[in-house]
């Protein structure tokens, strides 16, 4: 994993409170390439922001050396995640606007992607960038402004448990294939691990392209 070109100026939280029930097992925990999916993560992540967080169960993942943010709706969904993350940021004296916020599970995420993502969304007039990919939206892989916690939080207590749902609530900006592919000419940029057929397909791709 080589670093980013320069540290985004971006808040990170990566969201790791789900319930990792079709996974079978707690994901985050998982061993990817020689260390656990979510020190993977970690590591990522922190070569691009300095700032950063885990949203998850309190008391848990204490070992990866982030600080935690206990989610504000366990088992609700990441909807719920985004919105503690979001809401946690706006209570900080050094709020940076901008939150680059990812799920745990997304082993092959790089860090000249998650800068130039940031990039954009600091140029950007909407309240989430994201991208969009053959597969649909990839709202587990964005940039949300702290400004848009209010009306997540006002659809999620209306019902609202989708992402994508949430997105629709606010002003967005979508990155096209033309925007990403330059980082992922294979399309597995914004692979998740949901099952662990999910997974071990993962691990495959990773051993097939080990020189």
């Amino acid at each position: 994993m080589t670093a980013g070109k320069s540290e985004a100026r971006v808040a990170g939280y990566i969201l790791a409170g789900g319930g990792s029930t079709r996974f079978g097992r707690d994901k985050a925990l998982v061993e990817f390439d020689g260390q656990p999916m979510l020190a993977r993560m970690v590591k990522l992540m922190r070569s691009v922001t300095k700032d950063l967080r885990l949203v998850a169960t309190p008391d848990k993942y204490v070992e990866f050396g982030a600080q935690l943010v206990a989610d504000g709706w366990p088992g609700q969904g990441p909807l719920g995640g985004i919105i503690t993350a979001l809401e946690n940021a706006a209570k900080r004296p050094a709020d940076r606007g901008w939150n680059l916020i990812v799920s745990c599970d997304m082993p092959f995420l790089t860090p000249e992607w998650l800068v130039f993502l940031s990039a954009r969304a600091a140029k950007s007039n909407a309240q989430v960038v994201f991208p969009h990919s053959a597969s649909g939206p990839e709202p587990l892989c964005a940039c949300w402004q702290t400004s848009a916690a209010a009306k997540l939080r006002s659809g999620f207590e209306r019902g609202v448990r989708k992402v994508t749902e949430g997105i629709a609530l606010l002003h967005a900006e979508v990155l096209d294939e033309v925007d990403w592919k330059r980082f992922d000419s294979a399309g597995r940029l914004f692979w998740n691990m949901n099952t662990a057929a999910d997974y071990e397909e993962a691990r495959r791709i990773l051993e097939a392209e080990r020189p």
